[in-house]
């Protein structure tokens, strides 16, 4: 229920927000890849779940820039 609410609440956004969600998102991703790397990464779950949020974030700027 929690990734369908935040499904729900990207759809809301408009493309330029989704814009700067998705760079913060490839930033957290490159930052938990580093940390990954020096065996500083406690909970290395997250590094899947960043990457599910970039391409459901991709995946709804697509939609919206279909439909215009």
């Amino acid at each position: 229920m929690k990734t369908s609410n935040y499904i729900k609440d990207l759809r809301e956004e408009n493309v330029a927000s989704l814009q700067e969600q998705l760079v913060a998102a490839k930033k957290e991703l490159f930052n938990l890849r580093f940390q990954n790397a020096t065996n500083q990464l406690d909970n290395t779950g997250r590094i899947k779940e960043v990457r599910k949020n970039i391409a459901r974030i991709q995946t709804i700027i697509t939609e919206k820039s279909k439909q215009a």
